[in-house]
């Protein structure tokens, strides 16, 4: 068999330094360049993994993280741009894999680093979210009703996600595969406001020595975040 590589157009992107960047790889854009050799009635679905890294080095830039849980999902670049990056292209060197036919076909990602005008924000808090897994908490849709809630009792006239870390880059253990446990997410957002009375809540002596007992703290918006998303209130840190 031959194995062939193919390479895509460059793509350019223009995230702002400060600001949250998620970057999809999708399967779907990779699978045309890929013959199927399916049988007749049949959809291919072959097994697509991805390699990522900043052109001429092994690895990517230090503020951009990587994630595909399996060769059947999307692959996922995210992360927080630096200020020092602004204005210097970063290159990022895309390259797909048919675990099936072993071929691979390749692009280059352009990102175009820009200066946010709002940025710094000088409030930010980071929350850990329990019930959630990175890449989950990195569809638009999750993303935007989290914002939407902390949005509901912070009351900001500017709110930003600036970043957002699996538990398991900070020294998290790996979940036991039951009753669909995850790994937990931290969360951090920029507002140009205080932070409200109700997330100061976890500062007050009753809800530090409940934390230091390993209980939960009373927290009165907590219900705002309930219905979708766990809150580790002792775990908040408000900069």
């Amino acid at each position: 068999y031959t194995i062939l590589s193919k390479v895509h157009s460059d793509r350019n992107v223009y995230p702002s330094a400060g600001v949250l960047f998620v970057h999809v790889l999708e399967r779907e854009y990779f699978k045309g360049e890929f013959p199927p050799y399916a049988k007749p009635g049949e959809v291919s679905n072959d097994p697509i993994t991805f390699n990522t890294n900043l052109m001429g080095y092994p690895d990517r830039p230090g503020w951009l993280r990587y994630i595909q849980r399996t060769p059947y999902s999307d692959g996922v670049l995210y992360g927080s741009p630096t200020v020092e990056n602004v204005g210097k292209p970063t290159i990022i060197e895309i390259t797909a894999y048919n675990r099936r036919t072993f071929e691979t076909a390749r692009h280059n990602l352009i990102i175009n680093i820009m200066s946010a005008e709002d940025f710094p924000l000088p409030y930010q808090a980071e929350f850990f979210i329990r019930n959630m897994n990175v890449e989950e908490m990195l569809a638009s849709e999750v993303l935007g009703d989290f914002l939407g809630a902390v949005k509901n009792v912070w009351q900001p006239e500017r709110l930003n996600a600036i970043n957002i870390t699996s538990a398991l880059d900070r020294g998290g253990r790996v979940p036991l595969p039951i009753n669909d446990m995850k790994e937990g997410v931290y969360v951090m957002v920029g507002a140009d406001v205080p932070f409200s009375s109700c997330l100061r809540e976890v500062e007050n002596p009753q809800n530090q020595l409940r934390c230091s007992q390993e209980m939960e703290p009373v927290i009165t918006c907590d219900k705002k975040f309930r219905t979708q998303f766990h809150i580790d209130w002792c775990k908040i840190s408000l900069v």
